[in-house]
């Protein structure tokens, strides 16, 4: 059982606010929670009523940090290092419909289950994280998490259709990313009007989701999702507003719920480090874009829900593929 441990601060779940906190900028949140480490510190967020960014802490000389770094401290009882463990035990039970990932907000390990998990499932989900107490929470969701194909301007292969993420280039050659589900194979890419635009050229699927495909034709293409144009990449943070553009639903927008989040999609593999949001999405959107005005953030990767009822949306982010192929926004 995860215990809270007493400190000199206000009750659990109690906020110091430091002037100027507003201006910590996410950059900073995470240099300091880095260097304060895992047993810590349990996440961060940005609190829109407040216009403040709160980091959560488990000691008083870390809230002194958090809030000379002008973020706001909040005392919560379990660390990201006692979460981490318990997300540990949800992926060992390797139930196929489960989703999990830590809401900063609540400082627990929010498990999400989907129509495929069973009642002896739940219950074997349940025993596997009984010792974490109140640390861990389990709620059914409905429908099932799948995958999503295409979105955005849509792109297809001989088999399957799918979206552009956002436009790449590395000197002068370019190249588009999307979802690495839909790159597996290393397939050629076609325009919805049957125009080659050029092949996979890599791919990382399961464990990410993200794959690059190179235009090898005169098709036109430029640093825009839609109208929005895009200048430059970034993390997501928990609070932060966002959209999604998508071939089957348009743009829809909603909020950042959660970061580093696992979707185990079950035949189709584990997906981790995953951006979790309420931006809803359906099949045929797959590969997408997040953004956030001019920021890339993510790629769609999969959820449950649609657009008529609401959903959850989980998002490969962006920045990791950038770095893994040396290729930047334009």
């Amino acid at each position: 059982m995860l215990a809270a441990t007493a400190f000199a601060l206000p009750s659990a779940g109690a906020t110091t606010p430091a002037a100027g906190s507003a201006k910590a900028t996410p950059e900073a949140v995470a240099s300091v929670t880095a260097a304060l480490g895992a047993d810590s510190t349990a996440g961060s967020y940005y609190d829109s009523a407040t216009k403040t960014t709160v980091v959560n802490v488990t000691s008083q000389a870390a809230a002194d940090t958090v809030r000379a770094a002008g973020a706001t401290p909040r005392l919560v009882a379990h660390s990201s290092a006692q979460l981490a463990k318990a997300g540990d035990a949800t992926k060992a039970t390797d139930i196929a419909g489960t989703a999990w990932s830590v809401d900063p907000r609540t400082d627990t390990l929010e498990v999400s289950v989907d129509s495929r998990v069973t009642d002896a499932q739940l219950a074997a989900l349940t025993k596997a994280t009984a010792s974490y107490g109140d640390a861990v929470h389990i709620s059914r969701v409905a429908g099932t998490f799948s995958l999503r194909l295409s979105g955005g301007d849509p792109i297809l292969t001989t088999q399957w259709r799918c979206s552009v993420g956002f436009n790449v280039r590395s000197g002068s050659t370019y190249y588009f990313l999307t979802a690495g589900h839909c790159t597996q194979g290393y397939p050629n890419y076609y325009t919805s009007s049957g125009t080659y635009i050029g092949p996979t050229v890599g791919t990382s699927f399961p464990g990410n989701d993200y794959g690059i495909v190179r235009y090898d034709s005169s098709v036109a293409h430029d640093g825009t999702v839609g109208s929005q144009d895009i200048t430059s990449a970034a993390n997501a943070y928990v609070g932060e507003s966002v959209k999604r553009r998508g071939s089957t639903t348009g743009i829809h927008s909603g909020t950042v719920q959660a970061l580093n989040a696992t979707v185990n999609y079950g035949a189709d593999g584990i997906v981790s480090g995953l951006i979790k949001t309420n931006v809803c999405a359906e099949p045929g959107d797959s590969g997408g874009s997040l953004y956030d005005g001019t920021k890339a953030i993510g790629l769609t990767s999969g959820g449950s829900g649609n657009c008529s009822s609401g959903g959850t949306t989980y998002f490969q982010p962006v920045t990791e593929a950038l770095s893994a192929y040396g290729v930047s926004v334009f």
